[in-house]
């Protein structure tokens, strides 16, 4: 089902409230555990994917709402941009298995106050809320550097194959096609049409410089393969 989960506990009061939304259970589960034994925080519900989600902070009213990247049949970016939009008074922070040094900046500029891997989670996840909570950003010391020399000067010229061209729609697809999915899969998984789809593929390749599909292909397996080392 794709509903929110309100807990039935009573409400401790000075506790801030926390919406759980991933589409994994036991993920949930697992985090619940960690924050509930936190003084001054509690979680008052779960989500699954963006419709849900936006359900449960609208009849939950959390403080803040820890939301990964890949939900089920959407992407965490699209619920971050929409929260910013209808609710800004709720805190994000972005717990995900992703890439942090493609995803983090990105997550922020939408609107996020943090990002972590749920790699990290275990070990951090409580210090992120209380960071974020306290009105701060909340990043590793290596994604804070990278958007740190970001800032700090104009994007230099780099490599032709930069992929901090794209759009996040356009990594949406990239990534995808990097997972071996065909158009017709991504387009379903995307809720567009074939020819938006197509479009995208066309942009990514000019964009990252790839002369045909094969090399788009072969380029967004390797990347997503870069990203899985990075990450273990």
């Amino acid at each position: 089902m794709s509903a929110a989960r309100r807990f039935s506990k009573a409400e401790r009061k000075g506790c801030n409230r926390i919406l759980i939304v991933d589409d994994h259970p036991m993920i949930r589960e697992r985090l619940r555990e960690i924050i509930c034994v936190e003084h001054g925080l509690e979680v008052c519900g779960e989500a699954e994917d963006r419709h849900s989600a936006l359900t449960a902070v609208k009849n939950l009213q959390p403080d803040l709402a820890i939301v990964d990247l890949t939900l089920k049949n959407s992407h965490g970016l699209d619920l971050i941009k929409d929260l910013q939009a209808f609710t800004p008074e709720v805190a994000i922070l972005v717990v995900s298995m992703h890439d942090e040094s493609l995803h983090a900046e990105r997550v922020i500029k939408a609107g996020a106050r943090g990002y972590i891997t749920k790699q990290e989670a275990t070990r951090c996840i409580v210090e992120a809320i209380h960071t974020i909570l306290s009105g701060e950003i909340y990043l590793s010391d290596l994604a804070a550097s990278r958007v740190a020399r970001k800032l700090s000067r104009h994007h230099a010229a780099g490599p032709t194959r930069s992929i901090d061209k794209l759009t996040d729609r356009e990594i949406q697809v990239f990534e995808l096609i990097g997972q071996g999915l065909s158009t017709r899969e991504i387009a379903a998984q995307l809720h567009v049409g074939i020819p938006t789809v197509d479009t995208y593929r066309g942009r990514i390749k000019d964009k990252l410089d790839l002369k045909d599909a094969n090399e788009l292909l072969q380029f967004a397996i390797r990347w997503n393969q870069l990203g899985t080392e990075r990450r273990t």
